[in-house]
Parts: C-alpha cells; structure tokens; sequence
C-alpha cells in the first residue's frame, strides 16, 4: 500500500514506518524535522522535509496518492502548550485541518491519528474509557480533544475513514525529552550522566506507560480493519507511580539514584489508567511489552547512544 507517514522522523513515527516498510509497504515520511531526526528516517522510505502546515501539502498528496495517512505530526508537550497556547493550536489543529483536507481531497481510504491520555484530565474513576467526558487541564489536552471532534465531523460530513487512538504514556528508543512518557527518556538521560532525577510533586502521581512497539502493533493492526472509525484507548490497563518507576530504574542500573522533588507542575493530572478494552475487542489489541522489559530496552538502547 501507499502510505503517509506525518511526524516519521519523530519517535513513534519513525518506529511506526520501519514496520511499515518491513511489511513492504511504500511509505512517503513527511517531517519538518523541528523534533524529528533525520536518522531515525528509514533510508527506503520516501522523505519530504515540509511543515504539516504548509498548503503544499495537497500537491504532495496529489503526487503521492496515498491510500492510508499516519498523521504522527503534532505538538506534544504540556510545558509548551501552557508557554504558547497559540503555537500549540497553530500545529495541533490548523496542521490537522491542512492534513484533513489533503487527505479528503485526494479519497484517502483510512486516516489515523494518535490523541492522549490529557484528553480525560483528572477525571477520579479509574480505569478511563471512551465514553468519559474528559475535561483537560493543558492547552494540550485541550487541543487534542478537539483533534478528536474534527476527526469525527470529517467522517460524517464528507466520507473520511477516520480512527483515533487516545495513547496512553508511551515510552521507548529514540524518544526526546517532550511527550507524556518523556519521563522515562528524561530518566534515562540523567542516569547515564549521574544526574539527580528531578520530580514534580511528590511523586505519587500515577501513569500508564505503555512501549512504543505495542503502539506501532495497534496502527499496523487497524489496517486490516477499514470498517471501525472512532475512538479507541492504547495502553496497557496498568499504572505505576513515578515513585515506583524510580525503583525499577535502580534495579535495573545497579547505580545510587538521587532524587529531588519540587513543585507540582501546571496542566500535568494526578492518576491515569486507561482501559483497553474496546481496542481488544474490536481488532484484538492486547499490550505485549511488560513494563521492566520495556524499561530493560530503553535502558540498553540509551546506554548505546
């Protein structure tokens, strides 16, 4: 197949395009490489350097002709959202919108594009399901929520397959220091370096993390299902307190971890656990990676860079 593969030199996209092109398909990266890295692009993918939000865009697509769009392109820090409101919904809703109408005019047959845990904010009842109503506390979460309504209203007003996956805290190789799982990367670093690992709060809060390999499984996996549009969670149905994730990291380095905690940050949501199990029942989702596997993975992989 042809496949668009928005973000593909970020951290989930690029993971996402390599198993794309193992499967044989011919994939086209679109990356203004502001986060992305030019290595992790797959060298026998097509790549265009070029903002989400650039009208060329619809000539691309027109050239390209895809039948399948990965929109991974978006900005994804909540620290950021907070600084610059606008910027975030510059690139999270205008750049979706720009894809949208790309995608619409060239009969794309399936788009499908990752929201968030933010999206449900600090909603008490565990574990969180589609159906809630989320009320977010960043900019971030706030613009994927409504990612989410366009998504749906493309599908109902002009025939756009359309799927979106509310992820829940993903985590693994390649990853920056932005996105809800940067955490994990941010940890990592710091060991390496024998930094103290900072913590917002007291470090109670709790997160499903989830391994990007079992991300990419959900969006290889939707392809085989052209009939299901809408929302569903990706995660693992499981939390760990980052308290708890500092353990794992000292049993799995074997180094004294010193840890400073200061203030609890804005926008950022005390408990989450997401339940995946309309994801399982409607195309046979089931996380694979247990977390100190994963974390193992990461470890290794940020020991080598």
């Amino acid at each position: 197949m042809r496949i668009c593969v928005t973000g593909g030199a970020g951290f989930i996209g690029s993971h996402l395009v390599d198993r794309l092109i193992a499967l044989g398909h011919t994939v086209l990266v679109i990356d203004n490489l502001s986060t992305g890295m030019r290595e992790f692009i797959n060298k026998e993918a097509q790549f265009l350097e070029m903002d989400i939000r650039d009208k060329a865009i619809l000539s691309v697509f027109e050239d390209f002709k895809p039948q399948v769009v990965f929109h991974e392109a978006a900005q994804t820090m909540v620290p950021v959202s907070m600084e610059d409101p606008r910027y975030d919904c510059d690139v999270n809703l205008l750049g979706l919108i720009n894809v949208l109408d790309a995608s619409r005019a060239v009969g794309v047959e399936q788009f499908v594009m990752p929201s968030t845990a933010a999206v449900y904010g600090d909603l008490e009842t565990l574990p969180l399901t589609e159906t809630m109503s989320g009320v977010p506390t960043s900019f971030y979460g706030l613009t994927k929520l409504t990612t989410e309504g366009y998504l749906r209203i493309y599908e109902q007003a002009f025939g756009l397959k359309t799927v979106c996956f509310r992820y829940a805290n993903v985590y693994g190789p390649r990853q920056g220091d932005g996105g809800e799982g940067g955490v994990i990367s941010i940890f990592n670093k710091a060991i390496k370096e024998g930094k103290v690992l900072n913590v917002f709060g007291d470090g109670e809060q709790t997160r499903d993390f989830i391994y990007v390999d079992d991300i990419v499984a959900a969006n290889v996996a939707i392809m085989d299902h052209r009939e299901l549009t809408g929302v569903f969670n990706i995660s693992t149905n499981t939390q760990i307190s980052i308290n708890e994730l500092i353990r794992h990291f000292r049993n799995i380095s074997n180094v004294e971890i010193t840890v400073n905690h200061g203030p609890h940050r804005i926008g950022d949501i005390r408990h989450s656990r997401l339940s995946n199990e309309k994801a399982k029942v409607s195309f046979g989702f089931e996380s694979q990676v247990g977390l100190e596997e994963g974390l193992k993975r990461t470890f290794q992989y940020f020991e080598t860079i």
